[in-house]
């Protein structure tokens, strides 16, 4: 039987450490004997295993040197925020309709991007442009596209993923937003981050898991808690996992983006790092502010006051809002997202910045239009199904429930599947209920 992946090691986290560990400041050649050991080892026997841990450990131990500024403590991150609004203003009485929305648009959008997860432009532009179309319009599986089309570039599986939609099937982005509601349900306002580790085991299957959140599950069974469960072992600390947990965290806490922040920091700080933690913390401000501010240019900036102004992510994503406006068209801005990232690379296809980069042109180049918002985030490729559940629910909460077209919405018939006990089959409207009364506890404090 082959051993599970992300329980067992393989050559390919190597090549992803090494990248990590020279992205976050630490220099590779300090350890390039043991690389370069580690690659000549069977990745199938338990010494491959044995050596890489103590690689994992090694990495730790070294010195960072870096132009940026990136503390994963909470009084570190606060410190090095620029000044921004921290709160932007009473909600109004349309908050259901806009969390309703929220929890639509984040279901909606990774719908439309769950069934191309891991495929490469070539593939999902080559189906676009052999079809006649010039950009997504629809789920995939609903286009004009021809049998033949879909047999040329091995796509038929979009068609039997299609025919089985009645509802939103299970999805690790929808389930760490459950998650989050239940979390807050039971523990309220003031969890911890070993009340998110607990419920975790509690609640969710270890093999519902990927990547990072994965090898902090199996950190917590072994004893090692938050933030120790973050740095150990862990190549994937500043992959997109995070970023795909923030978006209860800015619900329960509308016009409050500095608890909202906080509030993923808690979450994030389980199982990532510096920009993997700032990517939470950024999508939750953004859909705090998107409960009462309308502008999705200032939405983006309020969400970039409550991380560090002087990180990766900041940096990458002031690089789209200088391309948007400086007036550089959607497609050129996709083209250089490609020329800066490698979506073979499977460190550059799951990081958080890369992704994020790719959420900040979706709701720019939107056009608040919830239809462009989520097919943009998920034309450009990488993490299909993350980026459109993201900007999905951003653009979702601006809009409201009302104004979400039914073509993206009627087909899930209000009903979510997740892998969280106690929430197997759920209605999302009734979600969206239970998300606005503990959003009234916490603004009760």
């Amino acid at each position: 039987m082959d051993k599970h992946l992300w329980l067992w090691w393989r050559q390919g986290e190597v090549a992803i450490e090494k990248e990590q560990m020279a992205d976050e400041g630490r220099d590779p050649a300090a350890l390039a004997e043991q690389f370069d050991a580690l690659e000549k080892l069977d990745d199938d026997g338990q010494a491959f295993q044995d050596r890489f841990n103590a690689l994992l450990d090694r990495v730790q131990a070294l010195p960072i040197s870096s132009k940026y500024d990136e503390p994963s403590d909470l009084a570190g991150i606060l410190a090095a925020r620029p000044d921004g609004p921290r709160q932007v203003g009473k909600v109004g009485t349309d908050l259901q309709d806009r969390l309703h929305g929220a929890w639509l648009g984040r279901c909606a959008g990774c719908l439309l991007g769950k069934p191309i997860e891991c495929w490469h432009t070539d593939r999902v532009w080559g189906i676009l442009q052999d079809a006649g179309h010039d950009m997504i319009t629809d789920y995939l599986w609903r286009m004009d596209i021809s049998q033949e089309v879909y047999r040329e570039h091995d796509a038929a599986s979009l068609l039997d993923f299609g025919s089985s939609i009645r509802h939103m099937p299970e999805d690790d982005d929808t389930n760490y937003t459950v998650t989050g509601l239940a979390l807050v349900k039971q523990k309220g306002i003031n969890f911890t981050p070993d009340d998110i580790a607990t419920f975790w085991m509690q609640n969710i299957p270890i093999l519902h898991t990927c990547s990072a959140e994965r090898v902090a599950y199996r950190n917590f069974t072994a004893g090692i808690w938050p933030p120790g469960s973050a740095t150990c072992r862990n190549p994937y600390r500043e992959w997109i996992g995070a970023q795909i947990r923030a978006d209860f965290f800015g619900y329960v806490a509308p016009g409050n983006p500095q608890l909202a922040a906080e509030l993923a920091w808690r979450d994030a700080s389980i199982s990532h790092v510096r920009n993997g933690i700032y990517g939470e913390m950024w999508v939750a401000a953004m859909l705090a502010a998107a409960a009462v501010e309308t502008d999705i240019k200032n939405i983006i900036e309020i969400g970039l006051a409550e991380i560090p102004v002087n990180c990766r992510l900041a940096e990458d994503i002031r690089q789209v809002i200088g391309w948007h406006g400086r007036g550089v068209s959607y497609r050129d801005a996709v083209t250089k997202i490609h020329e800066r990232w490698d979506e073979r690379n499977w460190h550059h296809w799951c990081h958080t910045n890369s992704n994020a980069q790719i959420v900040a042109l979706a709701l720019l180049f939107g056009e608040r239009s919830f239809e462009k918002t989520v097919t943009r985030a998920v034309y450009p490729c990488f993490d299909t199904d993350c980026n459109g559940a993201t900007a999905g629910s951003v653009i979702g909460m601006v809009l409201g429930a009302k104004a979400l077209p039914a073509k993206w919405t009627d087909l899930m018939c209000d009903t979510l599947l997740t892998g969280v006990d106690g929430y197997q089959k759920v209605k999302i409207s009734d979600l969206a209920k239970q998300t606005l009364e503990l959003s009234k506890s916490s603004a009760r404090g």
